[in-house]
């Protein structure tokens, strides 16, 4: 919200903490429990993630999940199974380009996740300059491309509910912003303090300057999952909170307002460690049955397919469970007729769900509906 808000109600509302980051005092003997028990949490996720082949191919899809619900949050409404199929079709320069506003928005909300997580690998740090290039593709189309995308913002912006037309949180003035976000990446870059209670304050201070025009919570929940990695919480960027916050999204809005309102870093802080370790719990319960899945499916695939390119079909459909055989093709390396046999006989033995037909120069869609239904839940 970056318009007149003369209309609305601002009785409620609360000011950014001016002057009061990063908190001077943290009541520690309050986040004793919920630290350890992030602690253990994220750890048993982690080792998880190591012992996995590879956890790019097993977890890729969850990474399409997170941009849904994260995106959610903020209004934009898909669904995986449409993030996927447009993400499929795109690829193909035969295909249409035929998909809803909000489903591409999502999309590139998926690919900003992806290509942050690149970037940091390749050893960029965390620094407004990936910020900046992360928000510049997150609005790079739709309704975001005319609310100046990589910019901060020069109009003071609000936080609130356009439908019932209140605001609760006003944030950082513009004037005071590029200051501000220095901070924070000090903080960031050179803070003592914990990394759990870093990610923690490094989050509610990012949302509380609300450094742009729009997109800041989707900025906001990605910088957790790169910050967890960059402080070797996590070895892989595989971890995704916004599903903890949106099921406790009143919880969630509350307690960041406290932090300016009251100066209760505390309860904010004891509040994300045990969105660390119940989003930790359900990550691993869910990278668990994906993984399961894998191993249930190797000897169907090899069946099937009676072909030894099974594995390479096999992985590049967990990958990406929505696809065309020529994406199988390029992704896997197998010869044209090779794949058209695999995708035929595995449909054949009811492993994959045509979408759409293959229809001139359009290859038919497939759904690998088994890891789907894992992916939805």
């Amino acid at each position: 919200m970056a318009r007149s808000m003369e209309s609305y109600d601002h009785s409620n509302v609360v000011d950014y903490h001016y002057g009061c980051f990063p908190p001077s005092d943290l009541d520690f003997s309050r986040l004793i429990e919920p630290l350890a028990r992030a602690q253990d949490a994220i750890s048993r996720y982690d080792q998880m993630l190591l012992s996995l082949p590879n956890s790019e191919l097993l977890l890729a899809p969850l990474r399409q999940n997170e941009a849904v619900i994260s995106s959610r949050m903020e209004g934009t409404i898909s669904t995986v199974d449409e993030v996927m199929i447009y993400e499929a079709e795109s690829e193909d320069d035969s295909a249409p380009k035929r998909a809803r506003v909000d489903t591409i928005e999502v999309a590139l909300y998926s690919a900003v996740l992806r290509r942050a997580q690149v970037a940091v690998d390749e050893g960029e740090p965390i620094n407004e300059g990936l910020i900046r290039n992360a928000h510049r593709i997150l609005l790079s189309f739709g309704r975001g491309a005319s609310k100046s995308p990589g910019q901060y913002k020069v109009e003071q912006n609000y936080i609130g509910d356009d439908l019932r037309k209140v605001i609760y949180f006003k944030p950082i003035s513009p004037i005071h912003l590029q200051p501000a976000m220095q901070d924070l990446m000090g903080f960031i870059g050179s803070s003592e303090m914990l990394h759990l209670f870093k990610v923690a304050i490094a989050h509610v201070e990012f949302e509380a300057l609300h450094p742009f025009n729009d997109g800041n919570g989707r900025i906001g929940r990605l910088l957790i999952t790169l910050l967890l990695w960059k402080y070797g919480l996590i070895h892989k960027p595989h971890f995704y909170i916004s599903a903890f916050f949106e099921s406790n999204k009143e919880e969630y809005i509350e307690l960041m307002r406290a932090v300016s309102r009251d100066d209760d870093w505390t309860s904010w802080t004891a509040f994300f460690l045990t969105a660390i370790a119940e989003q930790a719990e359900s990550n691993l319960h869910t990278a668990q049955r994906i993984t399961a899945l894998y191993d249930e499916m190797k000897e169907p695939f090899r069946e099937m397919s009676g072909s030894k390119w099974h594995i390479a079909a096999q992985d590049s459909i967990f990958e990406n469970p929505v696809f065309k055989n020529r994406q199988l093709i390029k992704r896997s390396g197998m010869p044209k007729h090779v794949a058209t046999r695999i995708t035929k006989l595995l449909h054949e033995g009811g492993l994959l769900r045509e979408l759409s037909p293959a229809s001139g120069r359009r290859g038919a869609l497939y759904m690998f509906e088994p890891l789907m239904e894992i992916v939805r839940a």
